[in-house]
């Protein structure tokens, strides 16, 4: 009696195990996931260590909004396109697997260019008005300095982008291109410290988007360390936690 209630028991278990792996996988890929923050090119708005939850439903499904894109998708099912202006996870198109985040800029049928550092869609300057200085100071090995502004796309959307001069190699100057029928074009709004649609990113389809970035739910610096727990409360970046994005 005592084995069999033991197999019961594991069997259970088992079960137990197997439905919530199977939950957390339909959440994951249908409803919502979360996402860290590796890299800088999306300062001031998301700083490295922030963790945010990406809705998955809102462009509809393709493959890659599944793990490891193993769904035989093809295209996209339900699909919703993005909004000029939303900050969007996508598979980077050059390997498919690359998990990039960055703000989409131009939609099907725009023309984009940069000059000067100034952003022209279809031709018109997008208007941006300079806030101040933003210093980075954190995950960097040396502290650096940038100019902020405030930039209002056509559609209206504010957000804040950064800038270290408006003759930053390349990126500050770029030929005037005009984004291809269901594709996109995405920069990162700290903008000369992202690899975007001006750089190796190139036109992002709708079928490698994984979903729209919404809000926050943990942030943290540089200031402490993994292994000493009384730095923890000054680690956590307080202010930003269930921040939503813009």
């Amino acid at each position: 009696m005592k084995e069999e209630k033991k197999k019961e028991t594991l069997g259970e278990t088992l079960r137990t195990v197997f439905f919530a792996v199977l939950i957390a996988l339909i959440i994951r890929s249908l409803l919502i996931e979360p996402f860290r923050i590796p890299s800088g090119s999306m300062y001031p708005t998301l700083e490295v260590g922030d963790y945010l939850f990406v809705t998955k439903y809102t462009y509809g499904y393709s493959k890659h909004s599944f793990p490891a894109s193993l769904m035989p998708i093809k295209g996209r099912i339900w699909a919703s396109e993005p909004e000029r202006g939303d900050i969007v996870v996508f598979k980077f198109p050059v390997d498919n697997k690359t998990d990039f985040i960055k703000r989409v800029i131009g939609l099907p049928g725009d023309t984009v260019e940069v000059r000067r550092g100034i952003l022209y869609i279809n031709d018109k300057p997008v208007e941006r008005e300079k806030i101040g200085e933003y210093k980075l100071d954190e995950f960097v090995v040396r502290p650096e300095t940038y100019t902020e502004y405030e930039e209002t796309l056509p559609n209206g959307v504010k957000h804040r982008i950064l800038e270290i001069s408006d003759f930053e190699r390349k990126v500050d100057n770029t030929t005037k291109v005009t984004v291809p029928e269901g594709h996109y074009f995405v920069m990162g709004d700290n903008r000369d410290r992202s690899d975007d649609s001006r750089v190796s990113v190139g036109f992002v389809p709708l079928e490698n988007l994984v979903g729209k970035a919404r809000f926050l739910f943990y942030s943290h610096n540089d200031k402490g360390a993994w292994y000493k727990p009384w730095t923890w409360p000054k680690m956590v970046r307080w202010s930003k936690i269930f921040d939503t994005l813009k």
